[in-house]
């Protein structure tokens, strides 16, 4: 079975009034996330990778450098390139409007989803931001995900057009999520539509039968081993993991979250033990293959790995 450790790299001046002024301070922390305990945005994302030897997919938003200068996108590309990992495209299309010169007549105007864009919007925006990265050294391109994961059919049919082979923009339990394919796409196992293969998010069931996106923050690490575990065992092929260059601060704070630190730590010493029986992949080289089929059973965590989040998660509000 192969795991994608995909990361979300995205920067927020946390608000759209005084943009520039804002900017410095919210680059800092979502960035690097410096406190007195250390960088625990992307670069401790990136320390706990190479500690382990794993290799992550850097799914970079590149939009807010058409504001702020392409300098900025470099200083992050470049963190991820040392560390030789994946680096593809990710879009939050509320910049557009934010964009000087606006990139298409009707741009003025904030809308919040790339979904809410028109098939040559959509196009528009990706060539824009597969440019951008083009300009900090990342000319090959080959995988995408949606901003909020708020794709639709226009959104592969525009990945078509450009040469993008590869999306993981399904989120199962994300209502924005593929707003016009629900029933027509499968949201939970890899699938070819438009000529672009999809790897969506992978959810679960907890332990008490609830759907779960397999998200570091959003899951204890007992329930993620469960669920990799037993999706294994079920004979999947594909499990894609959601983490974010912010995930290990605690909120409106570059203070670490002590608990999400501790599950990314060990999730990573988990997948490193298991190297004979488990690879952790890169979306540059994902395929389909031929014998391909949708497995039928989710994967599921067991009662004791969800209580123990909920325990975490009472822990974490404690805390701050």
């Amino acid at each position: 079975m192969k795991i994608y450790l995909t990361f979300d790299i995205e920067v927020w001046c946390d608000g759209w009034q005084d943009l520039d002024e804002r900017f410095p301070k919210q680059f800092d922390r979502y960035v690097y996330g410096r406190s007195d305990k250390g960088e625990f945005a992307l670069p401790k994302t990136l320390e706990i990778l190479d500690q382990f030897g794993l290799k992550g997919v850097f799914f970079v938003e590149p939009l807010f450098a058409a504001r702020f200068g392409v300098e900025h996108l470099a200083r992050i590309v470049n963190l991820i390139k040392a560390g030789d990992h994946d680096v593809q495209l990710h879009l939050h299309a509320e910049w557009t409007d934010e964009i000087r010169p606006l990139p298409f007549a009707g741009a003025s105007r904030k809308r919040q989803h790339l979904s809410y864009y028109t098939f040559e919007e959509q196009v528009c925006l990706l060539k824009m931001g597969s440019e951008l990265l083009k300009q900090v050294g990342c000319p090959n391109v080959s995988a995408f995900r949606a901003g909020s994961f708020a794709c639709n059919h226009d959104t592969f049919r525009a990945l078509r057009q450009i040469g993008i082979k590869i999306d993981s923009s399904l989120h199962a339990t994300n209502n924005d999520s593929g707003v016009d394919l629900r029933g027509k796409l499968d949201f939970f196992n890899p699938q070819e539509f438009e000529q672009v293969t999809l790897l969506p998010l992978t959810v679960f069931r907890d332990g008490f039968g609830k759907l779960r996106p397999a998200q570091v923050g959003a899951c204890s690490f007992a329930e993620m081993r469960g669920a990799i575990t037993s999706a294994a065992k079920s004979g999947v092929e594909h499990f894609v993991i959601l983490s974010h260059n912010f995930e290990m601060l605690k909120q409106r704070s570059s203070e670490p979250d002590s608990i999400v630190v501790a599950r990314f730590e060990q999730l990573c010493a988990f997948l490193a033990a298991q190297r004979g029986d488990l690879e952790v992949a890169t979306m540059a080289k994902a395929s389909l293959t031929a014998g391909s089929n949708p497995c039928p059973t989710l994967a599921q965590a067991d009662f004791a790995a969800t209580l123990r989040r909920h325990v975490e998660q009472s822990v974490r509000r404690v805390l701050g």
